[in-house]
């Protein structure tokens, strides 16, 4: 790929540094991702400007304008302080007719909105755990298609914000707690779906028309038999994962049926919610072999050696490979101010 001047997108408290010395484990998780991408793109002779943003617009117009970057890097989680919003600033590149790299508007709103894209999944017959949805400050009802044992998160949080092992509930008054619980905390309406036991899996895909999907991925306990759950503990804490021995690898003993009938699974989420660039879908696979979409995640973490890099890795692909890809997608994504 040749050369390019690349505006590198971050949040304003996620500017990395241009070293790793002298940090602990703990301050390089909180910006690995951002630290990852930009220097991986510098050593591959690309021209990186860092922009950190936080609740102002103004210097990415101005680094627009001034830079006229070939492509703007967009590894925002949020703005304002709001998850949701991130989607908004890739609205605004499209207005500034600003390439850049990942989902577009549409895709990021479709997916970060759990229930709605929970509905549209419905819509194309895409199985998924039967859900519920118990808006703020009111009355926590559960309909009685909804059995026991419910899994409850918030509607539009990421990053399992609010999840833990007391997420799954088995009894009204569970049900009504933890609805609460994630209320106070998140803000959001509170999600509430059938809790599926079985095998938890990951699809990485690349792609905007033509989808290419990367080796099946599997998170392991290898030292507890508790439940399955990516939990915000069981994602952060170096800690936790030692003691319950997390790991996340390519799965193994499936059928090359069952691969392809999760591959294909995968590919019709990608195409219902319209996403664009590259995601990462969760699903479950219970023990009779049937397969439930939990969730779509639209520009899933892109850090060296984390799930969606080392399936990609498996397949082939080098980390250095992967961003090229990502990048060459975003240039010739057909974003209506180019047709």
């Amino acid at each position: 790929m040749r050369q390019l001047r690349v505006l590198a997108l971050v949040n304003e408290n996620l500017v990395p540094p241009d070293s790793l010395e002298g940090r602990s484990d703990k301050e390089i998780d909180e910006w690995k991702t951002e630290y990852d991408v930009i220097t991986t793109l510098r050593e591959m002779g690309h021209q990186v400007e860092v922009l950190g943003l936080s609740d102002d617009l103004s210097p990415l117009r101005n680094a627009i304008h001034k830079r006229s970057p070939h492509i703007a890097f967009n590894l925002l989680e949020e703005f304002h302080g709001v998850v949701t919003y991130d989607q908004a600033i890739v609205s605004y590149l499209e207005l500034m007719r600003q390439p850049y790299s990942g989902c577009n508007p549409r895709g990021l709103l479709l997916s970060k909105d759990k229930a709605l894209s929970k509905k549209i999944l419905s819509y194309h017959r895409i199985p998924s755990p039967k859900f519920a949805v118990f808006p703020l400050g009111r009355k926590v009802v559960r309909p009685q298609k909804l059995k026991f044992p419910i899994f409850v998160k918030s509607v539009i949080d990421d990053a399992s914000l609010g999840i833990s092992q007391a997420s799954v509930v088995y009894d009204d008054k569970e049900l009504a707690d933890r609805v609460a619980f994630v209320h106070e905390h998140t803000m959001a309406d509170a999600l509430a779906e059938e809790f599926i036991e079985g095998r938890e899996l990951y699809v990485g895909i690349i792609g905007n028309d033509r989808l290419q999907t990367f080796p099946i991925w599997e998170l392991l306990f290898t030292k507890s038999d508790a439940p399955i759950i990516a939990t915000r503990k069981v994602k952060w804490d170096r800690k936790y994962q030692e003691k319950l021995g997390v790991k996340t690898d390519m799965a193994e003993g499936l059928s090359p049926a069952v691969e392809k009938q999760i591959e294909r699974i995968a590919k019709r989420v990608y195409k219902a919610l319209d996403l664009s660039g590259y995601a990462r879908m969760d699903l479950r696979m219970r023990a009779d072999g049937r397969v439930y979409v939990l969730e779509a995640n639209a520009n899933p973490n892109l850090s060296f050696g984390e799930d969606y890099a080392e399936s990609a890795e498996k397949a082939d692909m080098s980390y250095e490979d992967l961003l090229s890809k990502i990048i060459g997608l975003g240039l010739r994504y057909r974003a209506p101010w180019k047709l």
